[in-house]
């Protein structure tokens, strides 16, 4: 059994597709961008934007989650073109941050499912019990959190 390589360097994280939206600020740079991110891993994000940005550049990111903004500091790691924009992979600095930014992930699904069973099925579900449903449906998909 052989397996293929996406890219000369092996991934070690498994990229899961995200829609939540994003805003990163450069360091020293109090202008802040709001883009949608691409996917998470538990090493790191991708994120789509109109510029490039330098390898090695100290990155924050801010993520709105249930009415709270969650900000976590990152490295930009790679910056390559894609469509009419670029997309920017991020690396986490420490290991609290990779699981934070997983929780926050989770919490957004959730929050999606919320608003979904209440769309489709007219069910108000709480912040709580929509949690509750979807840990008990969904959780053993979402590796490393279950």
């Amino acid at each position: 059994m052989h397996r293929v390589k996406s890219s000369p360097v092996e991934r070690r994280f498994i990229r899961h597709p995200s829609r939540m939206p994003i805003r990163f600020d450069l360091q020293g740079d109090l202008t802040g961008r709001d883009e949608r991110l691409r996917n998470v891993s538990e090493g790191g994000l991708c994120f789509a934007t109109g510029m490039t940005l330098d390898t090695g550049l100290a990155i924050r990111l801010t993520i709105p989650v249930l009415g709270e903004q969650f900000a976590v500091d990152g490295i930009v790691a790679w910056c390559r073109p894609a469509g009419e924009g670029y997309e920017v992979g991020v690396r986490f600095v420490t290991q609290q941050d990779r699981f934070s930014v997983r929780m926050v992930e989770q919490l957004c699904y959730i929050e999606d499912y919320r608003r979904q069973v209440e769309r489709e099925e007219g069910r108000r579900l709480t912040s709580e019990q929509a949690a509750e449903e979807w840990i008990e449906r969904f959780a053993v998909h979402f590796p490393g959190l279950h």
